[in-house]
């Protein structure tokens, strides 16, 4: 980062750590035994496709990987344009469910698209509440989401959850960038 840019306001990006989902079975050990929030085996891989070209050579990457998977990961686009690679496991299996989606971010990292990578989502519910656990890549960190309806969410159990498992997970401490994400694949 040179001169220009600290003059400018300009930050340098956190580097996405992918290894950091390894961190969440442990967590979610945590999670169930202070909050009943269990892993509901959902997950998915959130990234945005452009048009022209790069567009086409991420579409046939993905395509590849859901092939190679043996139809592990089912693709979804939402209303936005973004694309969702959901897997779906049994409940039980929150390790196999974080080295899939693992093995999706690297590919993709590795393929030249991690620009395009948004977030990982991994699912969980108390048995009357869902919760999302976000990583965002641009950022490196957690965050949780609890929707409550198509366009609310309970802010206070977000923060309930950040303060059971904070130590567990690398949070996102700016709170605005912790977005909404109604209508996620496994929410």
């Amino acid at each position: 980062m040179g001169l220009l840019d600290i003059l400018l306001g300009r930050s340098k990006a956190v580097p996405p750590n992918l290894d950091q989902l390894f961190a969440l079975p442990s967590a979610a050990i945590t999670l169930d035994t202070a909050a009943g929030y269990q892993a509901t085996g959902s997950g998915s891989v959130c990234f945005k496709t452009a048009e022209g070209g790069g567009f086409s050579a991420l579409r046939a990457e993905v395509d590849k990987l859901l092939a190679l998977d043996g139809d592990k990961f089912t693709s979804h686009t939402d209303s936005y344009g973004f694309t969702w690679l959901v897997r779906e496991t049994s409940p039980d299996d929150l390790g196999g469910l974080v080295t899939d989606l693992h093995a999706v971010n690297t590919s993709l990292v590795d393929a030249g698209f991690g620009s395009a990578l948004l977030c990982t989502l991994v699912a969980f519910t108390n048995g009357t509440k869902s919760l999302g656990l976000v990583y965002l890549y641009k950022r490196g960190s957690w965050y949780p989401f609890v929707p409550v309806g198509a366009d609310r969410r309970d802010n206070a159990t977000e923060l309930q959850v950040r303060s059971i498992i904070g130590t567990d997970l690398r949070f996102e401490a700016d709170l605005s960038r912790w977005f909404p994400i109604y209508g996620a694949p496994g929410l």
